[in-house]
């Protein structure tokens, strides 16, 4: 008999993935079926990804995690994943927008995170089916003392993930079925075999978000784009990345401050050599220079670098326009 082989929250434990296809015995024939949030946390995204795309017979549901990276909203697992995945990033990104919100078959409903009772699974709304932070908002406002499942109660039984439930699935009237046991997290991944309904965990081999969490923060940090930061931004951020940093990311982290403290300190001279062009340029050729409204502005008495230049990128853009080099972010 065909199977339906419902695999909890894979997060790129790609390992432990193929530890669990082996314990279920997954047979070409089966369906396989991931409640989303196949990405992030873990060691092998690409891996994960190609694998349910290349084998047949599988369907990802969209999860809270793919729609971040579909809308663009990238917290620090998600910029780990945008370098992990290097130059198939936007085409596997490209995929995860045709992702379904949901699964439905005889058997069983797959959602990632959610579902009300008594309204068809196309008629949800996909933030609160995916986990989102509006459709948790909502989900809190519907049933302020308890959670969605407590209150499920459609015949067919339903199956998702997004919300860790220990280190056993989660199992209520033969309905329920919680299946993220926490893999990226050092606890289990977890399938649900229909039509029998049988659960089956393999452990996880790491705690890997934690491992992947520490690995990737410097290449994460020199990724980020610190030129478009305001001053004030620039330091918070180095504070904040600093606490409990290793010393290879604190010395990047200073060397960045010195960096930015630099260009800060460029103000004088910058304001220097555009009060001197405004002196000695006719107007005609100011008028064809780079940094002609800064020209004008200083002939006037009016220019501020240090109120106009508010970011390393303006005042890398600005010195560019007067001719002077600035230094280049720490690599």
């Amino acid at each position: 008999m065909r199977r339906t082989v419902i695999v909890g929250d894979v997060h790129a434990c790609f390992d432990e993935l193929l530890d669990l296809l082996d314990l279920v015995a997954l047979r070409p024939e089966d369906l396989l079926v991931s409640v989303g949030d196949l990405v992030d946390r873990g060691p092998q995204p690409a891996e994960a990804v190609r694998f349910f795309r290349e084998r047949p017979n599988s369907v990802v549901v969209m999860g809270n995690h793919e729609r971040k990276h579909v809308r663009g909203i990238l917290s620090y697992s998600q910029e780990i994943t945008r370098l992990q995945l290097g130059g198939d990033y936007a085409e596997t990104v490209a995929w995860m927008r045709t992702l379904p919100y949901y699964f439905e078959n005889e058997h069983v409903r797959v959602v990632h995170a959610a579902m009300l009772s008594g309204l068809p699974l196309a008629e949800q709304r996909e933030e609160l089916l995916c986990g989102t932070t509006s459709g948790q908002r909502r989900l809190a406002a519907l049933f302020p003392e308890g959670a969605w499942h407590d209150h499920y109660t459609d015949a067919k039984p339903v199956a998702f993930g997004h919300h860790v439930v220990g280190r056993e699935p989660m199992t209520r009237d033969g309905r329920v079925y919680g299946l993220d046991t926490g893999a990226c997290h050092g606890g289990r991944l977890t399938a649900l075999c229909v039509p029998g309904f049988t659960l089956h965990s393999v452990d996880a081999r790491a705690d890997h978000w934690s491992i992947v969490g520490r690995q990737w923060q410097l290449p994460v940090l020199k990724a980020a784009a610190w030129p478009d930061l305001t001053w004030q931004e620039l330091a918070a951020k180095a504070a904040r990345f600093s606490r409990g940093a290793d010393e290879e990311t604190h010395a990047w982290l200073r060397a960045v401050l010195s960096w930015a403290e630099e260009l800060r300190s460029a103000f004088p001279d910058l304001l220097a050599e555009a009060d001197r062009l405004a002196r000695e340029l006719p107007a005609e050729e100011m008028r064809r220079h780079p940094a002609a409204p800064q020209l004008f502005q200083a002939r006037a008495g009016r220019l501020d670098p240090a109120a106009r230049c508010t970011s390393p990128r303006a005042t890398i853009d600005l010195a560019a326009k007067l001719g002077r080099v600035m230094p280049d972010l720490p690599g």
